[in-house]
């Protein structure tokens, strides 16, 4: 059980660091910058998970390499969706 709350305790410190650092981009004006942060969040959290966890058979499942290469396939997630969101309003 520890192990585990070790492992969301990570993963909470890498979402907040993304998105301290996806809201510093924003506030720069730089959404290039704000997706790319958004895209490698996803791929630091599930290398995070499958070293963690000693599942690294798992990685080409979510389009990584056993590296962790990055994501072959854009996915949909709420970082990505924030992203976006906000490129919409600063467009308009």
């Amino acid at each position: 059980m520890t192990s585990q709350t070790r492992l969301t305790d990570e993963l909470d410190a890498l979402y907040a660091a993304y998105v301290e650092s996806i809201n510093d981009a924003v506030a720069a004006d730089d959404l290039a910058l704000a997706a790319e942060l958004a895209e490698s969040y996803d791929r630091d959290a599930i290398v995070l998970m499958a070293e963690r966890e000693g599942r690294q058979d798992l990685l080409s499942h979510f389009g990584l390499t056993p590296d962790g290469g990055r994501l072959s396939v854009e996915r949909d997630t709420p970082l990505r969706r924030l992203v976006k969101s906000v490129a919409a309003l600063r467009s308009v």
